[in-house]
């Protein structure tokens, strides 16, 4: 990356009748600073950037409720059939497709809905039980239900 610094001076006059000169930084570093200051702002120190994938796709939100973790994901128009849902560890892996079925000598003119394979995985600040996972499927979005491991909790230990 080229780093340019332009400097204007304008001199202007004031009510003493004294000069003084009026510098602007580049323009582009103020707006470099806010692009990376709402970058920060929406960026989860909970999850470290810990996503993997092709692309922003299926969109996935991830809370900690009580001991356990919800993720919900976003899947319009994927059949619960065509997914696959696996959990390791700390880790979770949502695979599957997505058709899109257009009638024959159709001209597209505009394609924003995304199709096609995904696979991401996603992984967690804590130890899952992977017996424990529940998943439901309504309407498009998928809700996995992660409890945290026995053995990943917080033990209180009394002193004798």
């Amino acid at each position: 990356m080229i780093e340019v610094n332009v400097i204007v001076f304008r001199p202007c006059k004031t009510t003493l009748g004294a000069n003084m000169v009026t510098v602007f930084a580049d323009p582009f570093d103020a707006l470099f600073n806010l692009q990376r200051a709402l970058e920060a702002r929406t960026e989860s120190d909970w999850l470290q950037n810990q996503t993997a994938g092709q692309g922003p796709f299926p969109p996935i939100n991830v809370f900690q409720q009580e001991a356990d973790v919800v993720a919900i994901v976003e899947l319009p128009g994927v059949d619960k059939n065509d997914l696959q849902i696996q959990a390791k560890e700390n880790t979770i892996r949502i695979a599957g497709g997505k058709a899109v079925d257009l009638p024959e000598g159709v001209s597209v003119h505009r394609r924003e809905r995304i199709f096609g394979e995904f696979d991401r995985t996603l992984s967690l600040p804590i130890q899952l039980d992977p017996d424990r996972i529940k998943a439901e499927y309504q309407d498009g979005i998928l809700a996995l239900f992660l409890p945290r491991s026995e053995r990943d909790k917080p033990r209180t230990i009394k002193i004798g």
